[in-house]
Formats: C-alpha cells, sequence, structure tokens
C-alpha cells in the first residue's frame, strides 16, 4: 500500500442513539390484552409477557381458568387481571377494552390469539359452526384490534399487535379444517394491510404461524388423528416455550422497525 493510499481517512458514523446491542426484553409499563389466556398457547403468553415486566389482562370464556392465571402471575410478583371476552360478540370486545383501560390503562401490547377450530369437513359444516369459526378467528381479532388502534391513535402512543396465524394457512393438508386454513391465512394478510395502514401512528402489527405445538387445540388433533409427529423430521410436537423468544421480541423495543411481518414457526415440520 502506498503512503497515498494509507492516508485516505475512512469515512465516518455518526454514533447511533442506539445501545450496543440493541435489544431488551423490559416491557415495563406496558398494558398487554392476550385473548384465549385460558390454556395453551395463549396462557404461555400472558406468563412471559408478565414475567418481562406489562400489566397483563388476560380474556376468554372460561373465567376460573382466568382467575386462576392471574392469581399465579400475580403471586410471582407481576400484575394481572382476568376479563371474560367473547370474541363472537361486539359488544364483549369493546366492553372488555374498557374494562382493560379502567384496570391499567391504555392497551399498548394486543396478542390476538384466540381461536376455534372446524375439525369438520367444508360441505359438512352448520351455518352455526361456520359463524363461530369466522367469528373467533378473525373478524373478532379484527374489531378488537381496530377498537385499541383507534384508542392508541388517540391517546398519540405507540403500540404492538401479534397475530397468531397458523402454518395451515400456507399448507393445507386437507384434513377437515378447510375453514380455519382460510381464517388463518385471513389473520396473516390482516396483519401485514393493518401494518400499512397504522405505521404512520407509530403500531406495529405482525404476526406468528406456529406449526404443531402442545396446546388443547392440539390434544385433539391427536386424538383424531394420532401421532402425527412421527411424521416430521424431528418426529416431535414443538413445546409453548420455544416461541417465548420471538413473542418477546415483536413485543418489544428493538422490532421498532419490523411491521407486517409473519413469522413462521414451525420446527421444520411443513414442507417449503
Amino acid at each position: 500500500m502506498s503512503d497515498a493510499q494509507s492516508q485516505v481517512r475512512q469515512p465516518e458514523f455518526p454514533q447511533s442513539e442506539f445501545p450496543l446491542p440493541n435489544i431488551s426484553n423490559d416491557l415495563s409499563g406496558q398494558v398487554a390484552l392476550v385473548t384465549g389466556a385460558s390454556s395453551g398457547l395463549g396462557r404461555r403468553f400472558a406468563l412471559v409477557l408478565a414475567s418481562a415486566g406489562a400489566s397483563v389482562v388476560v380474556t376468554g370464556r372460561r373465567v376460573e381458568r382466568l382467575e386462576s392465571l392471574a392469581a399465579e402471575i400475580t403471586e410471582a410478583g407481576g400484575s394481572a387481571v382476568p376479563v371474560r371476552l367473547d370474541m363472537t360478540n361486539t359488544d364483549s370486545i369493546m366492553e372488555c377494552v374498557e374494562q382493560v383501560e379502567a384496570a391499567f390503562g391504555t392497551v399498548t401490547i394486543l396478542i390476538n390469539n384466540a381461536g376455534v377450530p372446524d375439525a369438520q369437513r367444508a360441505h359438512k359444516m352448520s351455518i352455526e359452526l361456520i359463524d363461530a369459526v369466522i367469528d373467533t378467528n378473525l373478524r373478532g381479532p379484527y374489531v378488537l384490534s381496530c377498537e385499541v388502534a383507534r384508542r392508541l391513535i388517540a391517546a398519540e402512543r405507540p403500540g404492538r399487535m401479534v397475530n397468531i396465524s397458523s402454518m395451515a394457512a400456507y399448507n393445507y393438508g386437507g384434513q377437515g379444517a378447510a375453514l380455519y386454513s382460510i381464517t388463518k391465512a385471513g389473520i396473516a394478510r390482516m396483519s401485514e394491510a393493518l401494518a400499512v395502514e397504522w405505521a404512520r401512528f407509530g403500531i406495529n402489527v405482525n404476526g406468528i404461524a406456529p406449526g404443531a405445538f402442545s396446546s388443547e387445540m392440539m390434544d385433539g388433533m391427536l386424538e383424531r388423528m394420532g401421532d402425527i409427529a412421527e411424521r416430521f423430521p424431528r418426529r416431535r410436537i414443538a413445546d409453548p416455550a420455544q416461541m417465548d423468544s420471538t413473542l418477546l421480541y415483536l413485543c418489544s423495543p428493538a422490532s421498532e422497525c419490523v411491521t407486517g411481518t409473519v413469522i413462521r414457526i414451525d420446527d421444520g415440520q411443513s414442507p417449503r
């Protein structure tokens, strides 16, 4: 290298305002609303968010389970309240948000987890079941998201929304769950579309599409179909704890620039 080359100054970059590395799981001061928290993935999500410092509202229709979960969080040093929520009922959705604000203030983290399977061939489903699946899995989450966003915008506060889709949205195996697959595809698209709608307000909307994870819903599938894990490359049903890091990342300040993304977590179970 010549003297002239050695004297060329390297470009100077402005010092970042962010720490190195820019990551934290501290959710202190955040108010999280988790739907479908009475069992399975929702229960785990509530425990994780509470352990990271968020005040958590656990919702669902099985009030005794919600009360037990809220007590467990409180006994561990966290802050939680149970609120009954029927995702098929618009009045229940609006009342739930009111109760959350009365207890903790504006919802800043929304986890749209509530969902029901159809477990029937499409042409055999009753109209009542069709309505229940669509309302619980898609319409309810959309209405709730809009109400939470409306209040965040009015309060001029940023927020995080994480919508729980499913790998069934991308890989439907024809196992008698067509409408479930359709609604979960809708949840994924909802995450992408609402992210664009609300980006200018600082509201990040993302999704998680789990594969086969242990849950109450998965237990019912295993009863119907047998040990499906035998067909998976790793021959296992994943543990909900293996989603903790993804959930916390999408809820944390470190994911500030991540919006409109659906993260697939399937342990290699689904064909690409």
